[in-house]
């Protein structure tokens, strides 16, 4: 291993030679001596061992100043603004100089262009569309999506997302593609169904932290 790399809101994904932490209430119960024995499996299975409970918000086990790289895929929208605020600096604060943060959210700004197109061609239910492209609101009250962490809380398109790093202390913030990183390491945890949704490029960004 090169260095430490770290994935945050992991969900099933663990691959080998990364450090894979995700905040489920599940993984937290699937851990524990003999009670996690007794929780009912997801649809997708148990999680994988390769990952660990851990919360960004609360502060991974990981030292500052020592991560080659960090990702977060899917994550950053299920969090309150102010929370994404905390995520983006401890992400900062663990990376080494010159580390490198990849991120992936759903694009706002396609879903909303796509919105105001079928509001205009006269499509009655574009609301409804809209709402669960992007995962907001609730049809039906649900306790466990409300305790858990499956809805999504705050939604970024690139102009919001490329201040949002700036003003953390990131540099060379760019919008990215998958595979595109040149670091071989990030190949094995991007996964193609994630940066695109549809057929459409879903917001994936890249930033630095300065040398």
């Amino acid at each position: 291993m090169t260095g430490v790399y770290v994935q945050f809101g992991s969900g099933f994904s663990g691959p080998d030679r990364w450090f894979n932490y995700d905040a489920s209430p599940t993984l937290m119960l699937e851990r524990l001596p003999f009670v996690g024995y007794l929780v009912n499996k997801n649809p997708a299975g148990r999680f994988p061992k390769s990952v660990r409970y851990g919360d960004i918000i609360k502060g991974l086990p990981v030292a500052d100043g020592t991560a080659s790289g960090v990702y977060a895929s899917h994550v950053l929208e299920h969090l309150s603004r102010t929370d994404f605020a905390t995520a983006l600096h401890r992400t900062f604060t663990m990376l080494k100089p010159g580390g490198r943060f990849r991120l992936v959210v759903p694009d706002l700004e396609w879903r909303a262009r796509a919105y105001l197109a079928a509001l205009e061609s006269g499509q009655r239910q574009a609301n409804d569309t809209l709402m669960r492209s992007a995962h907001l609101g609730m049809e039906k009250r649900s306790l466990v999506a409300s305790l858990g962490n499956s809805l999504h809380l705050w939604m970024w398109d690139e102009p919001s997302m490329t201040d949002a790093l700036l003003n953390a202390g990131f540099v060379s913030v760019r919008r990215c593609k998958r595979g595109d990183s040149g670091d071989p390491m990030f190949d094995l945890v991007e996964e193609e169904a994630r940066f695109v949704q549809g057929g459409k490029d879903e917001l994936a960004m890249e930033a630095l932290r300065p040398t």
